[in-house]
């Protein structure tokens, strides 16, 4: 392991002792990534709206202004009827930036991950250029700027509708579907770096499936120096504690940036990055001068080539079906500031739960936590710019093009990410543009295909005005009886479906939409997972089409046909519970790995389901057969309906369930693996048994004031399957270093019957963290999590 004193040296000042010193008193550690020395900034910062007569440098007082953590909304939130005017505004951030004596003859950086929408940055009241846009990271050098330890920083937000990406639509905020809460909305930190250091490494794996791949690397080398130095570079293959490969280099570093290529080869016992098996492996390339090393950048990669061929997608030569789900990452009460662990949180739902192996991020570049999880998880990824619909001027579109070359800069080395969305979401044919944008993602990364969603209306003049490798296709049409219709792809060009299902109502003509709200329509609700089935099935249909990503994972907020500001297509709501949408993506899985048994109704016989479930019900699971009992009687042994989903690997179970619910019958389906009885779920329709559930995602959370974990409360009935639209108040308490952040008390009207919070931390405050909850009639539970300084 290198040591803190091999990465001291700087520049002209490689031999000196006192400087090692001072950089070991800092007591900094070491980190991956790009392995500079870090110091984060998420503490300690004060934050008010700006005046339009107040300058940036004017010191806020923290007795009147709120001391927050990042990452950080602006606005108090609640889970639904957010109002964008409450962000739409000017806020001034401060915090002081303390730099130890051992940093100061480094260079150094500020790095902020994402500031929704513009930031300006000011030190020691030195200010920075404007940053444009919110969902990419930006950082400034400020090595000039410092005044000795103690300095002044703070950002100008501006979180007004502007003239950037997504927004700037004279229509407002009501123009795009989704909203934009501002705020320092992720981490930042100060880099401290070597005055001449690796600033970036791009990996890029070539000839994977050959006894002669090889990976590709090239470092970009920042330099402050005027004389040039005999340098090298030693590039270091790493899995786990085994170097599989290294090559070294020597160069002549001058003055400025300049980038350097290395090969690695005889990679013959790399393992392959695969959705089953997503092998990972360290890049490590140190710059050295002479035998000195002088600053290390770590990446992690891995090996798989992805195709979009005329007859399918295909992963490291084996043809693969792509199933998926488009994600937005707005948050209950938090908006885009959530902790990085419900990011993974996240990840891990959409592929080990709903069995998706793609998501599509919609629509801009998503949490670099979200797509590490993906690496981890074996799940690919569509990533794509921001936007919806709308596309501006040329100092917009200026700005969409550096949101590519932003986008593919930080996440090409992501063996997920298997396409580039160029195009706006949704937005009409601009030759211009996205010619531009097309060949800007290619100069920086020729190893991954383009892409970007074609609506009936651009599709019409494609042929001539169409600039990408992949037609992906947003695909809401009925079929001529009402049920879900699919376009035969195009010919000539990969294919893919990058939308279907979301809220457009099939078979229904008087309504264009459908809201699948948990509070809403029953009927509505247990049709979702009927729709999506038959999506994917007829997707699979054609051997062209390389697969879909289903419209969507998770509910998110929204102006455009939301119900209290909340869109409800997701088959996931907004607090990550699943909905009766859910149970055909959940029963999508080897039987091996999990059995799984979830219908798409409530067994209910209440006010809004009087008849209960009636004669078509859906059961989905991955049993080859199940048998349905009533009060303990059987009254039906199913097979899965493979005809009318042919395409589907686990079609779901058809059962006639109009039975008399005046006696409070009980259900139970048993499921059969083979002959073997694998799986048995019961279900109750007495209310009076009805309980109060609570849980948390995680044990334990990092006690630095930041760190948060999702607790689920909801009605159930005494084997735990969800009790619909119960009604009354969940009132939340806590003992210990945490606090609630959420609604409290919490109404169950309009959400269903279920509900969540966000437990977080105080900062430096260890210790065991109670959580107790109280329903109007449910009664009452509680749970215990703890917050510790370090996570084992």
């Amino acid at each position: 392991m290198l040591s803190r004193r091999d990465f001291i040296l700087t520049g002209s000042a490689l031999a000196s002792m006192p400087m090692l010193e001072g950089w070991e008193a800092a007591g900094l550690p070491l980190v991956d990534g790009a392995s500079r020395h870090t110091i984060s900034l998420n503490r300690n910062w004060t934050v008010a709206r700006m005046s339009s007569a107040m300058p940036q440098h004017t010191s806020l007082d923290g007795d009147q202004s709120p001391q927050v953590t990042l990452p950080h909304c602006v606005s108090q939130l609640s889970w639904q009827r957010w109002d964008p005017s409450s962000w739409e505004d000017l806020w001034l951030y401060q915090r002081s930036l303390e730099i130890p004596q051992g940093l100061l003859g480094s260079r150094l950086f500020l790095h902020f991950d994402r500031v929704m929408a513009n930031a300006t940055t000011t030190v020691n009241g030195h200010s920075l250029p404007q940053h444009l846009g919110g969902f990419l990271p930006f950082e400034h050098e400020i090595t000039n700027l410092v005044a000795g330890p103690a300095n002044s920083l703070s950002i100008a937000v501006d979180s007004r509708w502007s003239n950037v990406p997504p927004s700037g639509s004279p229509k407002g905020p009501s123009s795009i579907d989704y909203m934009l809460p501002g705020g320092i909305c992720g981490s930042a930190e100060l880099r401290a770096v070597p005055q001449t250091f690796i600033k970036s490494v791009w990996a890029k794996p070539v000839s994977v499936l050959t006894p002669n791949r090889r990976l590709e690397v090239t470092c970009n080398i920042d330099s402050a120096l005027v004389a040039p130095l005999p340098n090298s570079l030693v590039a270091t293959l790493h899995h786990g504690e085994r170097i599989v490969a290294q090559v070294s280099r020597t160069i002549d570093i001058m003055q400025n940036r300049q980038d350097v290529s290395l090969v690695l080869s005889d990679l013959k016992t790399v393992m392959l990055w695969d959705v089953d098996q997503p092998h990972l492996y360290d890049l490590v390339v140190t710059l050295f001068v002479g035998k000195s090393r002088l600053h290390t950048y770590r990446v992690r990669i891995g090996f798989r080539e992805a195709r979009f061929e005329l007859n399918g997608f295909f992963l490291n030569g084996r043809r693969l079906l792509l199933f998926g789900l488009n994600r937005h990452e707005l948050y209950p009460y938090v908006g885009f500031a959530a902790p990085d662990r419900a990011h993974r949180h996240d990840a891990e739902y959409l592929r080990h739960r709903l069995n998706c192996n793609i998501v599509r991020c919609s629509h801009y570049p998503q949490s670099k936590a979200f797509l590490n999880a993906c690496d981890e998880l074996g799940l690919l990824v569509w990533e794509e710019i921001p936007g919806w619909q709308y596309i501006g001027d040329d100092d917009w579109q200026n700005v969409a093009l550096q949101n590519v070359e932003d986008m593919v800069r930080r996440d090409r080395n992501h063996p997920s990410i298997v396409i580039w969305g160029v195009r706006i979401n949704e937005s009409a044919n601009d030759p211009d543009l996205y010619r531009r944008t097309s060949e800007m993602a290619k100069s920086l990364d020729d190893s991954r295909p383009t892409s970007g969603t074609m609506t009936p209306s651009s599709r019409k003049d494609w042929r001539e005005r169409w600039h990408q490798d992949v037609f992906a296709f947003d695909d809401y049409h009925a079929a001529a009886d009402g049920s879900v219709g699919i376009e035969e792809p195009i010919a000539g060009f990969p294919y893919l479906i990058a939308e279907a299902v979301g809220q457009y109502a099939y078979g229904t003509a008087k309504n264009f939409s459908r809201k699948y709200r948990r509070a809403g329509d029953p009927v509505e609700q247990a049709e979702q997972a009927l729709l999506h089935a038959q999506a994917h099935s007829r997707a699979g249909a054609f051997p062209n089409c390389c697969g879909m990503m289903a419209w969507c994972g998770f509910d998110y907020t929204s102006l455009i046909n939301a119900y209290s500001g909340v869109k409800c297509p997701g088959v996931v709501d907004i607090f990550r519970i699943p909905k009766l949408g859910a149970a055909f993506y959940l029963a999508q899985v080897d039987p091996a790995v999990r059995v799984v048994i979830e219908p798409s109704f409530y067994w209910d016989f209440g006010p809004r389901t009087p008849a209960g479930p009636g004669n078509k019900s859906l059961i989905f699971s991955n049993c080859n057969r199940i048998e349905v009992f009533l009060d303990g009687s059987k009254l039906a042994s199913l097979k899965p309906e493979r005809d009318a989903f042919p395409n589907l690997r686990y079609p779901p179970f058809v059962a006639d369930l109009s039975v008399d619910g005046t006696g409070k019958p009980e259900l139970r389906i048993d499921g059969y693996v083979g002959n073997v009885l694998s799986l048995s779920r019961s279900f109750s329709s007495d209310s009076s048994t009805d309980r109060l559930s609570l849980s948390a995602d995680d044990a334990v959370i990092m006690a630095d004031g930041s760190d948060a974990t999702r607790v689920v409360f909801g009605a159930t009935d005494k084997y735990g399957a969800s009790r619909p639209f119960v009604e009354g108040e969940v009132k939340l308490s806590i003992e210990g270093p945490g606090i609630i952040v959420g609604d409290n008390p919490f109404g169950f009207a309009d959400s269903g019957g279920v509900g969540a919070v966000w437990i977080k931390s105080k900062q430096d405050r260890e210790g065991r963290i109670a959580i107790y909850a109280e329903h109007t009639f449910l009664g009452s539970n509680s749970l215990v999590i703890h917050s510790r300084k370090t996570l084992v």
